[in-house]
């Protein structure tokens, strides 16, 4: 199971047919849980340091932490695959963060174990849910030898 802890709101209803097809092809241990937190009420930096407490209260320190960052490094599908693969025979849980509009803070950041971007570009957190589900599908499928990712 991989778990993604995310600041926002649940699903949107544009987005929840997406989610849904990806994660009926997800097989455990691949398969994906959401827990959503709540936007902080505050904004700028007390809301970023806000939401990554909250975050972190959700963190085990024997959890492996991926933090999807626009800073962070650039995988490409396999290398994604690679990870998960790698992580798994770890028995480690998988906590994938995503953070607020305002990024996560400092120490939620030197808390990450890894620190990946999907893009250099910055997309609505919705729409990197969808991404991510996508992506975790890929990986699977990498994973599998199916013919679902062409290299």
């Amino acid at each position: 199971m991989i778990t993604v802890l995310a600041i926002g709101k649940k699903h949107e209803p544009w987005i929840t047919p997406g989610l849904e097809r990806y994660e009926k092809r997800l097989k455990a241990p691949w398969n994906l849980q959401w827990i959503l937190l709540p936007h902080s009420s505050l904004e700028g930096l007390k809301a970023r340091q806000e939401e990554s407490e909250r975050l972190l209260s959700r963190i085990d320190t024997a959890d492996f932490v991926l933090l999807l960052d626009e800073r962070g490094k650039m995988l490409d599908s396999p290398a994604f695959s690679a990870l998960f693969e790698r992580l798994q025979v770890q028995s480690r849980r998988i906590m994938v963060v995503i953070g607020g509009a305002y990024g996560v803070g400092d120490e939620l950041m030197a808390r990450a174990d890894e620190t990946v971007s999907l893009s250099v570009m910055v997309f609505p957190h919705q729409l990197v849910r969808l991404l991510l589900a996508e992506q975790v599908y890929r990986a699977q499928s990498i994973a599998a030898g199916s013919k679902y990712h062409h290299s």
